[in-house]
């Protein structure tokens, strides 16, 4: 059965393709209703992910005959209905990509990464733009002819810098930005513009040793694992909604330097599974927390 519907799936325009996702309070007949409304008009679900406590929060793939072209009219009439249940909900189309602007700084193994899935297909988005406050990874960018722009940083200048920031990614209609190693803090007000849009990976498995140097630290406590996480960026450094996280069992013969090379590895795999997951809506903030679907 999910080999066929495998099959099935791997078929599908993806302008036929929706995802609705939604989050009211827990309350009976939800379910019942947002399949009643796919139903009525000729769409055919092909995922539906669910998860309840004091709220309710659920993920449905479908498929639906031009979709993409109807998508506004579906949404208008699905509203009452979200208004009814006191949802927060989004209906998207599977074929728009999101836009993405990645932040970086010296360390490129994250950004090449990221740049190599896209290539091949494996991320499905569009890079946009890919900022940094230095100049380092210009030659790592130029080959895939994404825009590169240096900012400078500094403690003095990072509102400025920030301001800069937006007059590029405003007009560019960025959805979601990736701090690939970007070590510089982003001033609240852009992280209040984009809640739940900017994803950071952390070299370390927080809540352990946020903030600098967290190999050091490690190394210095003699911890017998360390990883990486990726969450969602908000006013309290490295406090935000966790999206992943990874780790590598370690021990005494492990060297500072050692314990980098491990955990560039894992913070590449735990960053790209971030984004995949955010982009293919697959990722709900609940609070200080996150509910994160299987997918498709």
């Amino acid at each position: 059965m999910e080999l066929a519907m495998q099959r099935k799936i791997g078929k599908l325009k993806k302008e036929d393709q929706g995802r609705l996702v939604l989050s009211c309070p827990n309350q009976p007949g939800i379910v019942a209703e947002v399949t009643r409304f796919l139903y009525e008009r000729e769409a055919d679900i092909i995922q539906i992910e669910q998860h309840m406590d004091e709220h309710f929060f659920l993920r449905v793939v479908f498929q639906c005959d031009q979709f993409e072209r109807r998508i506004e009219e579906i949404r208008q009439q699905f509203a009452p209905i979200a208004e009814s249940y006191e949802m927060q909900w989004r209906m998207v189309s599977a074929a728009r990509k999101h836009r993405l602007a990645i932040f970086v700084s010296k360390e490129g193994h994250c950004l090449q990464d990221l740049l190599w899935r896209f290539q091949t297909g494996e991320l499905e988005a569009e890079i946009s733009m890919v900022i940094s406050n230095h100049a380092d990874l210009k030659p790592l960018v130029e080959p895939y002819g994404i825009p590169y722009y240096h900012v400078p940083v500094t403690k003095e200048t990072r509102e400025e810098a920030a301001r800069i920031h937006m007059e590029l990614l405003e007009p560019a209609k960025i959805d979601t930005i990736i701090l690939a190693r970007y070590m510089q803090i982003i001033p609240s007000w852009m992280t209040q513009r984009y809640r739940h849009q900017i994803i950071n990976i952390h070299h370390s498995f927080l809540p352990a040793f946020a903030g600098a140097k967290p190999y050091h630290r490690a190394y210095e406590r003699g911890v017998k694992m360390i990883g990486a996480t990726a969450h969602y960026v908000t006013e309290e450094l490295d406090q935000g909604p966790i999206i992943e996280q990874d780790v590598k069992r370690v021990d005494h013969r492990y060297s500072v330097e050692d314990l980098k090379r491990i955990g560039r590895d894992i913070e590449r795999i735990v960053l790209a599974r971030a984004v995949r997951w955010h982009i293919q809506d697959q990722v709900m903030v609940d609070g200080n927390r996150t509910i994160v679907f299987s997918g498709i």
